[in-house]
């Protein structure tokens, strides 16, 4: 055990603020809170795009904490979603991220991507972007 406590909740405490701290620099934004929201969001709208396996597959790669907010409030039996254009997609997460002063739209989400570009596995990240439509993928850069 660490001095905080468990070792394995103190590591993914300090994965998970590596991950905001990261994705803070490439957005620009000053508030902490506002990225992991719009991390979290990003997430979970990507989540419901995605095949049961994939998803499976995808967040095993996430920090322990970070794969808690990618499954909170999942309902598998509603997934993968049928919404399959960009617009719905930028439009469900625009929604969700609400009143966040520093958006500035479909940039801040690819900021997001490249995040998981730098975090996961390449072979995981272009399993899924292989599985999302054509048109969100233009989000993601490979």
């Amino acid at each position: 055990m660490s001095a905080k406590g468990l070792q394995v909740i103190d590591h993914t405490v300090q994965l998970t603020h590596e991950w905001i701290n990261e994705l803070v620099e490439r957005l620009d934004w000053t508030s902490p809170h506002d990225a992991l929201r719009l991390m979290r969001v990003t997430m979970t709208t990507i989540r419901d795009h995605l095949s049961h396996e994939e998803v499976a597959q995808f967040s095993a790669q996430l920090p322990l904490l970070i794969r808690g907010m990618f499954f909170e409030g999942w309902r598998p039996s509603t997934t993968p979603i049928h919404e399959r254009d960009r617009a719905s997609f930028v439009l469900r997460i625009e929604t969700l991220v609400g009143d966040v002063a520093e958006y500035r739209g479909p940039e801040d989400i690819s900021a997001v991507f490249k995040l998981i570009n730098a975090r996961i596995s390449q072979g995981e990240v272009e399993d899924v972007r292989a599985s999302l439509p054509a048109a969100i993928r233009g989000l993601w850069p490979a």
